[in-house]
């Protein structure tokens, strides 16, 4: 514990805030301010977080911790296994005010609304006059976002997009995007074979501090969902910034053209891995799309593949970041199906026959990462398909990957990967039957199931489960011109073919734990 003394400002961060010029940090004085950062339970248990995102967020509050003392800032940092464990940021800040007495508190705004909504009471709770300033990292502002919305009959992400490149500059030229198109997503579909020369993600070795804090959390978390090693992610702003230029010379070149394949075995194939680095505060993320930018101008990265990467930053980031503030705190209640089954326990073990999802958790339970595909088109889409309930798959992705916090995944998951908002931030429902994972991956060889068959009890599951969803949700969806021909090809099955699909339907939800 530092020693007491009466201060001038105690400024608060969050861990998901480790950026040295943050907007509570901007007119700080390290003379007569104090830096107080803490580790609490209520953060490490209110989701079954996967063990190594805690690591990750616990290692880099540390390590922010100690490179800002480095730099003459005095810091007060409670561990999680202080014997002084508050439970709470609310309680530990009023243990702050008790020991330091500080004449005012600063703090940027939460990214969640949760955590937002305890900010707001510190002035009530401790007397303390606070001032909670806007998180300007972001290239959008609340107030922005809700100016873009007013009005509007559809949010769609593709024109805030282009207003965001706008306002940005980037992939620019002029009034006008380089190449004369906004978006190149038509050509970023190929699916990847295996490769002996496919890049390989940037790895670092946990240091003194991130080996304890392992085995913190082995001790603390024994059962939690996820192995804890081998433990590879940056925690600090100098090996972030490697993992970027990492990226950017090895992978980035053909990220657009295979980012929606999966590969068994191959974890990250051309993905950066960056979003947990940029959602913390290790990465800002204009500096990410500057460097992507500047690699397409040198002429070393086709246009698809820095526009491509560029959209979900500036783009898709941003966007469902509005969506969430916008909609908060009743979004998360969203459910337009009105989908009740539980989530299969084998999203928990990776136990499972589907090959498809059996490699997609297991990653997710051996590295707390798996790509955007992975999360929508096989975790997600058999969610939708089979009905879970939205607000269980949300708390699972909110648990397992790295990278979620909830202003990102809450949308992600209810909006684009469930349709529970009803067509707020997607045009349709992300539902698709095997073929599609056929196509895009080598999962469907070997599997139990045969993704050729369509119907019958060694079927693929999504096949059968794809009409069915369609079929039992046809009076919210027959509206939908997207879906106009799939419902037209069920209008012209035979009345057995009909019924195959949607009894093998009825079989696989019936056995839904057995698969």
């Amino acid at each position: 514990m530092v020693k007491p003394r009466t201060i001038r400002n105690l400024v608060f961060l969050l861990g998901d805030q480790l950026t040295p010029d943050i907007s509570s940090l901007r007119d700080a004085d390290p003379e007569r301010d104090l830096l107080f950062l803490c580790e609490v339970e209520d953060e490490t248990t209110y989701v079954p977080h996967h063990r190594q995102k805690l690591v990750f967020v616990l290692s880099a509050m540390r390590h922010f911790a100690e490179e800002m003392r480095e730099t003459g800032w005095r810091v007060d940092y409670w561990k999680l296994d202080d014997r002084s464990d508050p439970g709470s940021f609310l309680a530990a800040i009023e243990c702050a005010i008790r020991t330091h007495k500080p004449e005012r508190i600063i703090v940027t705004e939460a990214g969640e609304w949760r955590v937002q909504h305890m900010l707001d009471r510190i002035e009530d709770k401790t007397g303390i006059p606070t001032e909670i300033r806007e998180d300007d990292r972001f290239i959008c502002s609340h107030a922005e976002f809700r100016a873009w919305a007013k009005g509007r009959k559809q949010l769609r992400m593709e024109f805030f997009y282009r207003d965001m490149r706008r306002k940005t500059g980037l992939l620019m030229n002029g009034e006008h995007p380089e190449g004369g198109k906004w978006n190149y997503d038509h050509d970023n579909r190929e699916a990847a074979s295996a490769d002996l020369f496919m890049p390989r993600r940037r790895e670092f070795q946990p240091d003194a501090m991130t080996k304890d804090v392992i085995a913190l959390v082995k001790k603390r978390f024994p059962d939690g969902f996820g192995d804890v090693e081998p433990f590879r992610f940056a925690v600090t702003r100098e090996d972030a910034r490697k993992a970027l230029a990492h990226f950017v010379a090895g992978a980035l070149p053909k990220f657009g053209d295979y980012q929606d394949a999966m590969l068994a075995g191959e974890y990250t194939l051309y993905h950066s891995i960056l979003s947990g680095y940029i959602n913390i505060g290790l990465l800002d993320p204009m500096e990410v799309c500057k460097a992507v930018a500047q690699a397409y101008a040198d002429g070393g990265v086709p246009l698809n593949c820095a526009e491509g990467f560029i959209r979900q930053i500036i783009g898709w980031r941003e966007y469902v970041r509005g969506i969430y503030w916008l909609k908060m705190p009743g979004y998360v209640q969203e459910n337009y199906f009105e989908a009740s089954r539980e989530l299969p326990a084998f999203y928990w073990s990776g136990e499972t026959k589907m090959r498809c999802m059996r490699e997609a958790i297991g990653q997710t339970r051996e590295t707390a990462y798996a790509h955007h595909i992975q999360r929508l088109m096989v975790t997600g889409n058999f969610a939708l398909l089979t009905g879970i309930e939205p607000r269980q798959i949300h708390e699972w992705y909110l648990a397992v990957y790295f990278d979620a916090f909830e202003w990102v995944e809450l949308p992600n998951t209810l909006g684009m990967s469930q349709f529970a908002d009803g067509g707020l931030l997607g045009s349709k429902p992300y539902a698709a039957s095997g073929a599609y994972i056929d196509r895009m991956s080598d999962y469907c060889s070997g599997c139990a199931y045969d993704v050729k068959k369509k119907s019958g009890k060694d079927s693929c599951p999504f096949n059968a489960l794809y009409w069915d969803f369609l079929i039992r949700n046809r009076n919210r969806l027959k509206g939908n011109n997207r879906l106009a021909r799939a419902y037209a090809t069920w209008d012209r099955m035979d009345d057995g073919k009909q019924r195959a699909y949607r009894d093998t339907a009825a079989y696989y939800l019936d056995t839904i734990e057995e698969l």
